[in-house]
């Protein structure tokens, strides 16, 4: 199906129209893509009523930081890589960047050597999904976990039983997650949790035993290939990006504001990534398709001025290059200034522009 193209609008508001001319470019069309991106198949080994979403591409972070590591690679060397990728804004996501020297040296597989991570969170818990290829051998990784005192599952696909003793006794700095793991060689995956009954129901998940987390599928699938993301439900997007976590002044700006762009509508979805080479994409889902062309306009406006709550205005972070609808979706596509954490910064709220 063709994309359907935001036309470029004068957007001459009241109390933003001078931001808006120099910011908001021509609103412009994306690439269709399929929702079977990396991250969507990384969702979907998840239980379904997960709400939120962390993803770090740990193969594509190397490769855009020109990383050269590998299983014989120090600790040392690998938090050097961890403190080289914040700073480019490509490690917020992650749940194992504090633990990743201690991995490296006593776990057998990091952020140095696994493809992916995935952290998914619901109310029953959270589980830190990895990919791993080649440069994990699943057989060392047994044995060390056997030699560090986890409970060795009788089955080979089973759980890897540990607790926090187990944890605290291999090193400092672990994250919670890696008390309880599975490691799935055919899958490819390392699974792990701080909770056994709820890595127990992904592996059900995994086997096909249960439904995958794959309402935002289509959500993710604007982001293409991110290296850095998160996504959320509609119901957690709206609860924890929206302007009433500011305070008053910061409230009544914003009502202001709204009211200058334009009707924005619930939403349904959010994600928000970096992409290669640095620019942010933040995709926000409206439940009815024919709200999102309004609705691109409205908040690529918003997107472009004040930042109330935050401080400060959106374009000390941002340039809003394009915005667009397609479907549901709407996708603006972010240009940061350089040292600006845009994915860090705006994944939490208040974010006016993803308001509900």
């Amino acid at each position: 199906m063709p994309h359907r193209v935001v036309p470029r609008a004068t957007l001459v508001i009241a109390t933003v129209v001078a931001v808006v001319a120099a910011a908001v470019g021509a609103l412009a069309a994306w690439r269709l893509v399929s929702p079977e991106t990396p991250l969507a198949r990384a969702m979907s080994l998840v239980p379904a009523d997960a709400t939120r979403f962390s993803w770090t591409d740990w193969a594509g972070v190397r490769a855009e930081l020109g990383a050269d590591l590998d299983a014989r690679s120090s600790a040392e060397e690998v938090e050097a890589f961890l403190a080289e990728a914040f700073e480019q804004d490509l490690s917020s996501m992650s749940a194992l960047a504090t633990s990743a020297g201690v991995m490296q040296d006593e776990l057998g597989f990091s952020p140095a050597t696994i493809s992916w991570e995935l952290l998914a969170q619901s109310g029953s818990g959270a589980v830190a999904v990895m990919g791993v290829g080649d440069d994990v051998d699943l057989e060392h990784v047994a044995d060390l976990l056997a030699s560090h005192g986890w409970s060795q599952p009788d089955d080979p696909a089973g759980v890897w039983e540990g607790g926090p003793d187990v944890l605290s006794g291999v090193g400092p700095m672990l994250t919670p997650e890696l008390q309880h793991l599975a490691l799935l060689a055919d899958e490819g995956v390392v699974l792990a949790s701080d909770q056994v009954p709820h890595l127990e129901q992904v592996l059900r998940v995994v086997a096909g035993e249960a439904d995958g987390a794959d309402g935002l599928a289509e959500v993710v699938a604007r982001l293409e290939e991110p290296l850095a993301a998160a996504a959320y439900d509609g119901a957690y997007a709206c609860e924890h990006l929206a302007m009433a976590q500011a305070d008053d002044a910061a409230r009544a700006e914003a009502d202001r504001l709204l009211a200058a762009a334009g009707e924005v509508h619930p939403l349904t979805g959010f994600a928000m990534g970096v992409l290669p080479h640095g620019d942010v994409r933040a995709v926000l889902q409206v439940e009815d398709a024919d709200d999102a062309p309004g609705d691109a306009e409205a908040r690529a406006a918003l997107a472009s001025g004040p930042a109330p709550g935050q401080g400060g205005d959106f374009t000390d972070r941002f340039s809003v290059e394009a915005a667009g609808a397609e479907g549901r979706e709407v996708v603006l596509d972010l240009r940061p200034v350089a040292g600006s954490y845009v994915l860090s910064d705006l994944t939490s709220g208040p974010v006016l522009f993803a308001t509900c």
